[in-house]
């Protein structure tokens, strides 16, 4: 069977779960047009400002339409959020006080985030006194046994969820689980913030972490939500009384969200708001395509195929450290931009193994376009996302099998 049969056999047998997934975009973009036009969005929205930037109509009007999307009392979105990883920094350093625990309660948080949490001498958490607990999740759900056990503790103040898989080997958790998870804090008597870190699953299933029990949902701007037109940025939703809080770590505690100009305008802010759910289809797609597709020729994939994927992700376990970089080199010769890069690992600034990363992107580092990267470590797993459109997906599958087989 050649590559194009191959594939062409594994669409016909994805063609159910394609149409589950290219409903669930055409409710979220029901969801994001009706927020459009009860928040009367106009071009008046997408001008630039400068300076301190008081009175922005677009800042506020836009951090106004997530908190309508997401089902939340306010929002916060701001092109000086500079990636995931600062928007959750920004959240738990607007949240926490010296003598505060945070607690994760679906195990390790993404590795960028360790030297925030735990780093020394590097005005992490840990240097201003707020401890840090966890509880591992058990079999891909949470431990409710051991959430108890935590919430024992009357220090804890934050009880923080990763929604995504990270670079752990397990599937991203569904709203139902976070739901289950919400309930089930609230029960045990927590009376503080349940923080999620959305990155990667907005616009996955038709609710987000806001909508089923969260206090705070926390994302990036050039992953999901940003339908790859927002050149950077990320956004915080949730409560107002912890919004405002954390908007006065972003600028300052007397100003908070009343200040922040952006002289490039907002238009592509709104636009990828727009494009997102259709975006997020294409990426889901692709990556179901490309996790039968390598299952088919003997590599495991996660999640299983056939299993409902709860964020952009596909982790594919390699057998050797070979395999792995092949693979992520043959996602950026697939690229639009920079194809001809040959890459290899790296020492990446707040990683803790050598990373390669294919990131042939327009808006550098998007992962909600077609991109892979893997800590170069046993066992050998590469974690694929995103695809703007599922023709560039089933393109750079083509190209990855065929460097694989050879």
């Amino acid at each position: 069977m050649t590559i194009k049969e191959q594939i062409q056999q594994c669409e016909k047998e994805l063609a159910e779960q394609f149409r589950t997934l290219e409903e669930c975009a055409y409710r979220n973009q029901c969801k994001v047009l009706d927020a459009f036009a009860k928040l009367r969005i106009a071009t008046r929205h997408f001008m630039p400002s400068c300076g301190y930037g008081y009175g922005d109509e677009g800042r506020d009007t836009l951090g106004a339409l997530f908190a309508e999307v997401f089902g939340a009392e306010a929002g916060l979105v701001s092109p000086n959020i500079l990636s995931g990883t600062h928007a959750l920094t920004v959240g738990l350093f607007g949240l926490l006080r010296t003598g505060d625990t945070l607690f994760s309660i679906a195990g390790a948080p993404y590795e960028t985030l360790h030297e925030v949490i735990a780093g020394s001498g590097n005005g992490s958490l840990a240097d201003y006194g707020i401890a840090f607990r966890k509880c591992e999740l058990k079999d891909g759900a949470f431990d409710f046994a051991a959430i108890e056990e935590g919430l024992r503790d009357p220090s804890v103040r934050v009880v923080f969820i990763q929604r995504s898989r990270g670079y752990a080997w397990r599937d991203a958790l569904s709203e139902a689980q976070i739901a289950d998870a919400c309930r089930f804090v609230r029960r045990c008597g927590f009376q503080g913030c349940i923080f999620v870190d959305n990155c990667y699953g907005e616009f996955v299933e038709e609710t987000e972490p806001t909508q089923n029990g969260a206090d705070i949902a926390v994302g990036s701007l050039i992953k999901n939500p940003g339908g790859g037109l927002a050149p950077t940025g990320g956004y915080i939703v949730g409560k107002k009384e912890y919004v405002d809080r954390i908007a006065g770590r972003l600028t300052a505690p007397s100003i908070g969200a009343e200040v922040g100009s952006y002289a490039f305008g907002y238009q592509y802010f709104y636009q990828g708001l727009f494009f997102a759910p259709h975006i997020v289809c294409q990426a889901l797609k692709g990556a179901l395509l490309i996790g039968a597709c390598l299952q088919k020729m003997g590599y495991e994939t996660s999640p299983a195929v056939g299993a409902r994927p709860y964020d952009i992700t596909r982790a594919i376990r390699f057998r050797t450290r070979g395999e792995l970089v092949a693979f992520i080199q043959a996602v950026q010769e697939a690229s639009p931009v920079d194809s001809f890069v040959h890459l290899e690992p790296w020492d990446m600034p707040g990683y803790e193994d050598p990373v390669i990363m294919a990131a042939g992107c327009f808006v550098p580092g998007a992962s909600i376009e077609l991109s892979a990267d893997a800590p170069v470590r046993e066992p050998y797993i590469a974690y694929f996302q995103g695809g703007l459109t599922y023709e560039h997906c089933r393109y750079a599958l083509e190209k990855i099998l065929a460097k694989i087989k050879k």
